[in-house]
């Protein structure tokens, strides 16, 4: 996965300066640690340095690399600087980047920094389809080299985790595209309406829409014919970020060997009034649905 933006900067501006001190923050690493910059060059690149060359930059293109099978990789900051230099030679220029690796999740991420200029100190310019499919195609080439095709048992297992997991998978989005495609909408499962799939692909979306049901957002309308509710799509990603909250929140407690019954734990939303004021201790600060903006999960002792 590979997500991609790129922010306009401000003169004056410390917006800059906040994200990648954000990004070097304590307990991203395997041992707890701050997050350490690096560049092509560099294992311990210079924050401020960056910052100073970038001043007056019209904008910075921030990148999230999350390898599939990161844990895998025998050397994350290699894989980074091979997928950059790949980069610079599309592009036709060399970037001035810094990056840091993030281990504070299921899946270790990189965060990658880019200055909005190029090698002669022009505006660089990368075109929104290099954003959005180009850079993910270079990492998935470099992570095959190096862990070597995806087998079709991997591929099914993979799969097959997806099943049970209330977040928006794999499985939900063919599924969707599937009923796009349908006049009415609906995703048909019969066998004799369904030569196009394999017997495990059938069984994978039979099994995934009987969850789904369970979660309110699909219906067995009649034998093997399937209605998806058309909030589905957001409803599981809402349920997927809840879920990643809750995760970060027995974390941080459990680092604290504080316990909490399920009744005291409370969710609120940011756009959520509460009424009663809330008083504690900052036990630890979660990330936002992509991280590429700051923290929006805190939580406090007393909730």
């Amino acid at each position: 996965m590979v997500k991609a933006r790129y922010t306009a900067m401000r003169a004056g501006s410390r917006a800059a300066a906040v994200h990648l001190r954000y990004l070097q923050r304590d307990g991203v690493t395997r041992d707890g640690a701050p997050g350490q910059l690096y560049s092509a060059t560099a294992d311990r690149a210079d924050g401020p340095a960056f910052l100073d060359r970038a001043e007056g930059d019209p904008r910075q293109f921030r990148l999230i690399v999350a390898p599939e099978d990161g844990t895998q990789l025998s050397d994350t900051r290699s894989f980074t600087r091979d997928l950059m230099h790949q980069v610079e030679q599309d592009l036709a220029t060399k970037l001035d980047w810094v990056a840091v690796d993030h281990f504070n999740t299921g899946h270790p991420h990189t965060h990658i920094v880019i200055r909005g200029v190029d090698d002669l100190g022009e505006n660089l310019v990368i075109a929104g389809a290099y954003l959005a499919h180009g850079i993910r195609e270079r990492a998935s080439e470099l992570l095959t080299i190096e862990l070597g095709p995806e087998t079709t048992v991997e591929r099914q297992q993979k799969l097959s985790r997806e099943i049970d997991q209330e977040r928006l998978t794999r499985i939900d989005r063919a599924l969707l595209r599937e009923a796009q495609e349908t006049i009415d909408g609906i995703v048909d499962m019969r066998p004799a309406t369904n030569a196009n799939h394999t017997d495990l692909a059938r069984h994978l979306r039979i099994t995934r829409l009987q969850v789904l049901q369970r979660l309110g957002v699909a219906e067995e309308t009649e034998t093997g014919r399937w209605s998806l509710n058309p909030h589905m799509e957001q409803t599981l990603r809402q349920l997927g970020e809840q879920g990643d909250i809750i995760k970060t929140m027995h974390r941080a407690m459990a680092s604290q060997k504080i316990e909490r019954a399920s009744e005291q734990i409370a969710i609120h939303g940011k756009d959520e009034a509460i009424a009663d004021p809330i008083t504690g201790r900052l036990l630890g600060r979660g990330i936002g649905a992509d991280e590429l903006v700051p923290p929006v999960v805190d939580l406090s002792a007393n909730i």
